[in-house]
C-alpha cells in the first residue's frame, strides 16, 4: 500500500514541500489536520461526543478522541477533510454545515512521535442518534458523551474525572452500552494548551 503524503509547512504555515505520514511524524514536520467536535443542539444540558480508538491502532489505542479527525492529504485542501467523519463514525455533513473555530496550532513529543499540526477545527452542532453511527472498526470502536459542563470543568482542573456513556463494537458487530468514569489519562495526549484554547472558541460559539 503506498504511504500518504502529507505537505509540509514552515511554523509561519508557508508550504515547503511534500512527505510521507512516517516521515513528518519522525522528523516532527509541520503539517495540517481536520479536527471536527459534535456537541449536541438539542439536549437540555449539550453533550459533546467523543469516539474511542480502536485497540487495533498503533497510536493511542483504546483511549478517548475527538469525534472524528485525519491528516490533510498532499492533494487536499480543509474542505476535504469533511471525509473523515463519514469514513471513521458514518456521519454524512457538508463542510457548510459545520462552523469552523479556526487553526489550533500545537507541538506535541510522545515517545518516536513528533506532532507538529496546524489542525483546521470545525464543530457540528447536532443530536446524532447511535443507530446513525456507522464506525470504521480499524478507526474506532465506540462513541460516548459527556455533558459540556463536565469537559470543560475536567480541562480546566475542576474535576478529576467525568462520567461518560454510549457505545461500544466489538469484532463481531456486537453493540455494548457503556457507562463509566473517566480522567484525563483515558484520552490521547493532546496538549493541555489544545484543549483550552478549543474550549475558549467553543465557548463562543454554544
Amino acid at each position: 500500500m503506498e504511504e500518504e503524503l502529507l505537505k509540509v509547512f514552515d511554523e509561519n504555515r508557508k508550504q515547503l514541500t511534500v512527505a510521507t505520514r512516517k516521515e513528518v511524524h519522525e522528523k516532527g514536520l509541520w503539517h495540517e489536520t481536520f479536527h471536527c467536535w459534535i456537541v449536541s443542539d438539542e439536549e437540555q444540558k449539550p453533550v459533546i461526543y467523543l469516539q474511542i480508538r480502536s485497540p487495533f491502532k498503533k497510536d493511542y489505542p483504546n483511549l478517548f478522541d475527538i469525534t472524528a479527525a485525519g491528516h490533510l492529504l498532499a492533494n487536499e485542501d480543509v474542505r476535504d477533510g469533511v471525509r473523515e467523519m463519514e469514513e471513521e463514525i458514518g456521519i454524512n455533513a457538508g463542510i457548510n454545515d459545520l462552523t469552523y473555530l479556526g487553526i489550533l496550532r500545537y507541538e506535541m513529543v510522545n515517545g518516536d512521535i513528533l506532532d507538529r499540526e496546524f489542525a483546521h477545527t470545525y464543530l457540528y452542532r447536532k443530536t446524532i442518534q447511535k443507530e446513525e453511527f456507522i464506525l470504521q472498526q480499524e478507526e474506532v470502536v465506540g462513541v460516548v458523551t459527556a455533558t459540556l459542563d463536565d469537559f470543560y470543568a475536567l480541562w480546566k482542573g475542576q474535576k478529576d474525572s467525568i462520567e461518560v456513556s454510549g457505545f461500544v463494537v466489538d469484532i463481531n458487530g456486537a453493540t455494548t452500552e457503556i457507562h463509566r468514569d473517566v480522567t484525563k489519562v483515558d484520552f490521547a495526549p493532546h496538549p493541555l494548551s489544545y484543549y483550552l484554547e478549543l474550549l475558549e472558541l467553543l465557548n463562543e460559539h454554544i
